[in-house]
C-alpha cells in the first residue's frame, strides 16, 4: 500500500492545514497541464483525498484486517443453471470498462454529459447521465451503451478541490472577511459549486472560524432527496493599512 503521508511530503500527524498547502504546492507542480507525470498527479490527488477525508484518514491509519473468500470452491456453472439461461447470458455479455474523473462541480449538476470512449473500431462519442449522490469510487452500468452493444461501466473518481471539502451531500468553503465587516456585519457574497453568486448575511460580531450554513446549496442527492448545504467558514482578514488615528482609537477603546 502506498505511503499517502510520503506522497505528499507530511508528517503523520500533519493538520488538515498542512496537507491542503503540500498538495496545491505538488499539484501545480505536477499537473499534466504543465507538463507533470499523469501517474504522479493522480498519486498525489489520491492522497490528499484520503487525508483529507476524517474517516478515510482513520480507515487509512487504522487499516481492519479483510476478509478473504476462496471462489474454487464454487461451481459458477451450477449457479447459473440455478437462474437459468438467461441470467446466464447477461452474465456474460461483453462489457467495456471506464473510469471517469469527475469534479464536485460535475457532481453538484449532474445530468447529461459527453464522453469519449475508444474501441478497436476507433473512438466515439456518446451521451451519459451522470446520476446525483455519487461517492468516489462508485460503478454505474450503463446498458449496451458502448460500442458494439456493449455495457459500459464507469467508474466514477471524484477529482480533490483545493477550495471546497464535502461531507456527504453538504460542502465546505472558506470566505476570506474583512474584520471591519466582521464585527460590523452586512452582507458578502460568495459563489457556489454550481458556478452562481449568492448573498450571505454576517451578524454583527462575527468571530473568526464561524461557519454559516447555506440550505439546499450543497450536492443533490439519490431518490429526490433534498440536497445538501453550504457551509461558509469565515476567516478574518485584516486591512493592508491601518492609520496611526484609527490604532489610536481603537486603543483608546480597548481601555474603556
Amino acid at each position: 500500500m502506498k505511503d499517502h503521508y510520503s506522497t505528499l511530503g507530511v508528517a503523520r500527524g500533519a493538520t488538515h492545514t498542512d496537507i491542503k498547502q503540500a498538495y496545491r504546492r505538488l499539484a501545480s507542480q505536477h499537473h499534466p497541464d504543465k507538463g507533470g507525470d499523469t501517474a504522479r498527479f493522480q498519486e498525489i490527488e489520491q492522497a490528499y483525498r484520503v487525508l483529507t477525508d476524517p474517516a478515510a484518514r482513520q480507515e487509512y491509519d487504522n487499516p481492519r484486517p479483510q476478509a478473504q473468500f476462496h471462489a474454487s470452491s464454487f461451481n459458477l456453472d451450477e449457479i447459473f443453471n440455478m437462474f437459468g439461461t438467461r441470467f446466464h447470458q447477461e452474465q456474460r455479455r461483453a462489457t467495456a470498462n471506464l473510469q471517469l474523473w469527475v469534479t464536485l462541480a460535475d457532481l453538484a449538476r449532474p445530468g447529461a454529459k459527453i464522453i469519449a470512449v475508444s474501441s478497436p473500431q476507433g473512438q466515439s462519442q456518446i451521451e451519459i447521465q451522470i446520476p446525483p449522490g455519487l461517492a468516489d469510487g462508485d460503478s454505474i452500468r450503463y446498458p449496451r451503451l458502448a460500442p458494439g452493444q456493449q455495457d459500459l461501466v464507469i467508474t466514477y473518481r471524484i477529482r480533490p478541490d483545493a477550495d471546497w471539502q464535502r461531507d456527504g451531500a453538504h460542502v465546505m468553503c472558506v470566505c476570506d472577511v474583512d474584520v471591519w465587516l466582521a464585527i460590523l456585519g452586512g452582507d458578502i457574497t460568495v459563489r457556489t459549486l454550481r458556478d452562481t453568486d449568492i448573498a450571505v448575511t454576517l451578524p454583527p460580531r462575527t468571530q473568526n472560524g464561524t461557519v454559516l450554513r447555506v440550505r439546499g446549496h450543497g450536492l443533490p442527492q439519490r431518490n429526490n432527496a433534498a440536497p445538501g448545504d453550504m457551509l461558509v467558514r469565515i476567516q478574518l482578514r485584516l486591512p493592508e493599512h491601518i492609520s496611526d488615528s484609527l490604532l489610536a482609537e481603537i486603543q483608546r477603546a480597548v481601555q474603556k
